[in-house]
């Protein structure tokens, strides 16, 4: 290691320099190398205060990397990977523009860290701290958004696309749907416990609706004949929630969802795109993710929507996919009728579902009521 001694010397340190500096505990060694502790697993700056170890078990870096590279973790007290912080960042910000560009191919966390010259676990650390989530999340993120892009270009099949996203599988595109449009399994099996739903209902030009959201999105849009039933009906789906009734105080979230609700109802905006957090099989979220791709005021069969998701024979389960959707409007399973032409069942009434393609068919050309 390189250590100025004036403005025109520069020396190689020895180890038993280094070692005095540790033992004195002299800060002003710190950046110049750092020592790590193999009975520990710790790695630290030559100024730290934790205890001092003993010199056999000992060894010295030029660099945290370095040290991570033998498989040490940064000590907790003195912090020592905050060093290469600056240098760390530009590294990821660089490495995200190439997992954007490579999304399809197979990136693992090692293939990564040499890119950028970090360890695995140092590049798990540095990457969180400066883009909020682990590079896989990220990438997950990726090819979510890869996949969704793909569901509305007319040409190719679903599988195709699944496989273009960088997916291996129709299962592993089934787990990170999971978590991107539906509650986690664990939710999903607990009836909602532990979450907490805000409700509020409304009379609309399509009859009384209400509307129920956690801190994810809606996880119930339904149409009844009285408050008192549709509170039921989500007690009955949400049975382990904790349930409250929209306030002054509720988040502004919420308060922008039923805003954009109500200028959809009303024929002022001809599509809804409100994040959505429900209930659902694997299959189900695979079918309402491409019912939102289907273009406001358009219509596709059971059919081509099997197809589309890659399963031709799978019509009648695409059918009880959308009779199942307790989201109405922001997961458009209206948007859906028989091969024949004819409108087919809707959970709401086949009137409501007729009217509701009649108001996005009018708003989308311009003529809003």
């Amino acid at each position: 290691m390189l250590r100025s001694e004036t403005n025109t010397q520069v020396r190689i340190l020895s180890d038993d320099e280094r070692w005095q500096a540790v033992q004195h505990r002299d800060a002003n060694y710190d950046g110049a190398f750092y020592y790590g502790v193999f009975t520990t697993g710790v790695y630290c700056r030559p100024g730290c205060a934790s205890r001092l170890p003993k010199r056999e078990n000992v060894r010295f870096y030029a660099t945290p990397t370095a040290a991570e590279a033998d498989g040490l973790r940064a000590c907790r007290r003195c912090c020592p990977e905050a060093d290469q912080a600056p240098d760390a960042a530009q590294c990821v910000w660089s490495l995200c523009r190439y997992m954007e560009e490579h999304a399809d191919e197979l990136l693992t966390l090692e293939h990564l860290g040499e890119r950028v010259g970090l360890s695995p676990h140092h590049l798990q650390r540095t990457f969180k701290a400066v883009v909020g989530v682990s590079p896989k999340q990220y990438l997950d993120q990726l090819r979510i958004e890869r996949f969704k892009t793909s569901l509305r270009e007319p040409e190719g099949d679903v599988t195709s696309r699944i496989f273009d996203a960088g997916y291996g599988s129709l299962s592993r595109l089934y787990e990170r749907l999971d978590t991107r449009l539906g509650m986690t399994p664990m939710e999903y099996r607990g009836g909602g416990k532990g979450i907490a739903i805000s409700y509020a209902t409304s009379d609309t030009p399509l009859g009384l609706v209400m509307v129920g959201a956690t801190d994810r999105g809606l996880c119930f849009v339904q149409f009844g004949e009285s408050e008192d039933g549709l509170l039921a009906e989500l007690r009955r789906q949400y049975p382990n929630a904790s349930l409250g009734r929209m306030s002054d105080e509720s988040t502004p979230e919420f308060r922008t969802w039923m805003a954009e609700l109500n200028a959809y109802l009303e024929g002022k905006n001809p599509d809804l795109r409100l994040p959505v957090h429900v209930r659902a099989t694997a299959f189900q979220l695979l079918v309402w993710n491409y019912l939102r791709t289907i273009p406001a005021g358009k219509v596709a069969s059971y059919s081509e929507v099997a197809s589309a998701i890659g399963q031709p024979r799978a019509a009648r389960a695409v059918a009880r996919a959308c009779a199942s959707n307790t989201i109405a409007l922001a997961i458009p399973c209206h948007r859906v009728i028989r091969g024949s032409g004819e409108m087919g069942g809707y959970r709401w009434g086949v009137a409501r579902k007729r009217t509701v393609l009649d108001l996005e068919r009018r708003t989308a050309a311009g003529g809003a009521t």
